[in-house]
């Protein structure tokens, strides 16, 4: 008997399915996840884990994404006063993400002097693989603002911001709505005029603008064979241009379009080859960021793409959907970060709900970008996510919600709290969310329970940060020592022991958790790093220790300014930063140790002395 394969394309049948099902159990949430993942890779071959590929270097600097500065409209003069902004305020952009708008595009949708159709932005092509007029200036048109070429204006913008990483955004097939048939620019690629066709499921789960638009307008869709000729061509277009990477969205749109060409399955092999192919070939790095790719099939097809989005969009101007983001991302970085960084999305660092998102980026283990417009920066939230070179203090895992929250729901149940655990170098943090009151998930007949302004409770501990092991080591004492940023309170707990957190809805805490371990026999120490970071632990980079019968020096390496905060259960005789003697305060009530960390240090070695 033969029965249709239900891969978007009725021609593709067959009569068995050998590994329809996989089925897995165990007692430990995470461990189950990730030995099922690693077995799939091994059993099907087509793609491969997180921990074995390589990490683009724009996840550890902070970037600016144009997308909600400027939406379509952004243009060379735009993007040099988000840079000039960003800098002058102590927070530089390391790399840049040149989102929609840049492209040499046409929509037959939109016409001057006609009233603007929401929607009809999607039913814009792709001309040429090269820049709109806005980046390239034209013997005609004398545009005195605008550069000569990408690549003179690429050029400009990496001196002048020292800027290490210049990414573009292109959609899968070029643009939202593909590639203009016959045009002189793109006839090569022999583009069809084809119209998605969303599946019932989709549709019953939630509609969406861009899909909707895309359906109606169709999309010139690129010839499969020649798709590598394609993408070849566009990034090695870029390189010359002086780009770095790219981010390449609307990759949903395969399964919508694959009736007659083999079904969405063999279509997204097809494509998600060709496209790490030439990622491979023509960018160093691995210099892609994936984006509407959450699909299982583009999900087991990839083979090198290391960063991927884990959500919907940021809608800055939605106040529903904050408390949703936070929620969806880490819940779907179950999965999702088994196989990729997930990424987080941008975000406004001046909005109501910017620390909202700051500290869910900060314990995300995430690529950290706003969208801010030029000159509307909140710098005391930037600045706590942001050092003075540019860096960020990236998390090690993706983070994941806590293991009492796996099956709550944080968002309408009106009495959870959302946590999400990570671990640095040698510390857990713990980011605590009220997601609760603000938004529902799309299309359930169910509100969001509780007052916008009441409070929310609920227990926290150190272990609910997972794999703490991998931090506690040998000297490890049992207790740890509990940083809370808001407060900038320390405490010291057991492991297993629980403490209650208070929060209003849209309201955020995070936490060091760094183990307490003794030292010489007697000196009880642990590091929470830069307390004036929301990670504050990521600041740390090793601990060691010497000593004799009469003395005991802790050695705590680590980067970035501020101020250096540790546990340690008795007054220290002196502190040193990089050899130089340094005075300290110690706070008798809770053990706190602190001491500044001078403005001209980038990277520091501090020994406490006993």
């Amino acid at each position: 008997m033969k029965i249709s394969s239900n891969r978007s394309d009725p021609a593709v049948v067959t009569s068995e399915s050998l590994k329809a099902v996989f089925v897995n159990y165990g007692n430990h949430p995470f461990d189950l996840i990730h030995e099922s993942m690693k077995m799939l890779e091994q059993q099907l071959g087509t793609f491969t884990l997180r921990e074995t590929k390589q990490m683009p270097g724009m996840l550890d600097w902070f970037g600016w994404c144009t997308w909600d500065a400027f939406y379509q409209e952004v243009n060379p003069q735009g993007i040099r006063d988000g840079l000039k902004s960003l800098s002058q305020g102590g927070t530089p952009a390391k790399f840049i993400i040149i989102d929609d708008g840049w492209q040499d595009t046409t929509n037959e949708f939109q016409k001057e002097g006609e009233p603007y159709v929401e929607g009809s932005q999607f039913g814009g092509r792709l001309v040429s693989i090269e820049e709109n007029n806005k980046f390239r200036r034209t013997e005609n048109e004398g545009q005195i603002e605008a550069p000569s070429s990408l690549k003179d204006f690429v050029s400009e913008i990496r001196t002048n911001f020292d800027l290490k990483y210049v990414y573009v955004w292109h959609a899968l097939l070029g643009y939202w709505g593909g590639l203009v048939p016959n045009a002189l620019g793109t006839k090569k690629y022999d583009p069809k005029l084809r119209y998605p066709i969303q599946s019932p499921g989709n549709l019953a789960n939630m509609r969406d603008l861009s899909m909707d638009s895309m359906e109606k307008y169709g999309i010139g869709t690129i010839d499969p064979a020649k798709i590598s000729q394609f993408y070849d061509d566009l990034h090695k277009y870029l390189v010359s241009q002086g780009v770095d990477g790219v981010k390449v969205d609307v990759q949903n749109i395969l399964e919508t379009i694959a009736t007659g060409l083999g079904g969405r399955v063999s279509l997204t092999r097809q494509f998600q080859k060709a496209l790490e192919d030439s990622i491979a070939t023509n960018f160093q790095d691995n210099s892609i960021i994936c984006c509407m790719g959450q699909s299982t099939d583009t999900v087991y097809h990839s083979k090198r793409s290391a960063i991927t989005r884990a959500s919907d969009d940021y809608y800055p101007s939605n106040p529903t959907t904050q408390t949703l983001h936070i929620a969806a991302v880490a819940f779907n970085s179950i999965f999702l970060g088994e196989v990729f960084v997930p990424d987080w999305d941008m975000f406004y660092s001046y909005h109501d709900a910017a620390e909202f998102h700051a500290v869910a980026r900060a314990v995300g283990g995430c690529g950290v970008y706003v969208s801010d417009k030029p000159g509307q920066h909140d710098f005391k939230v930037l600045k706590r996510l942001v050092l003075s070179d540019g860096s960020v203090l990236r998390a090690k895992y993706p983070g994941r919600p806590t293991r009492d929250c796996l099956f709550n729901d944080p968002v309408t149940d009106g009495k959870s709290l959302m946590k999400i655990w990570n671990l640095n170098k040698c510390t857990g943090v713990l980011g605590v969310f009220n997601c609760q009151g603000a938004g529902t998930w799309p299309c359930l007949e169910i509100e969001a329970k509780g007052d916008l302004s009441s409070e929310l409770s609920g227990q926290v501990s150190p272990a609910d940060v997972e794999y703490f092991e991998e931090v506690s080591g040998k000297l490890w004492t049992g207790d740890c020592a509990v940083f809370a940023y808001s407060t900038g309170s320390l405490v010291r707990l057991p492991k297993e022991e629980t403490f209650d957190v208070t929060l209003k809805v849209l309201q955020c805490d995070v936490f060091t958790v760094s183990p307490i371990k003794v030292y010489n026999q007697k000196i009880e120490f642990a590091p929470v790093g830069l307390v004036n970071m929301y990670n504050s632990g990521g600041a740390v980079k090793a601990i060691d220790f010497s000593s004799d019968s009469s003395t005991c020096e802790i050695h705590v390496k680590g980067r970035g300014v501020g101020t250096f905060g540790a546990y340690s259960s008795t007054k220290p005789k002196s502190c040193y930063i990089n050899s130089k003697v340094e005075e300290y305060d110690f706070r008798d009530e809770d053990n706190l140790l602190t001491l500044t960390i001078p403005a001209s240090t980038s990277s520091w070695d501090v020994v406490i002395c006993y």
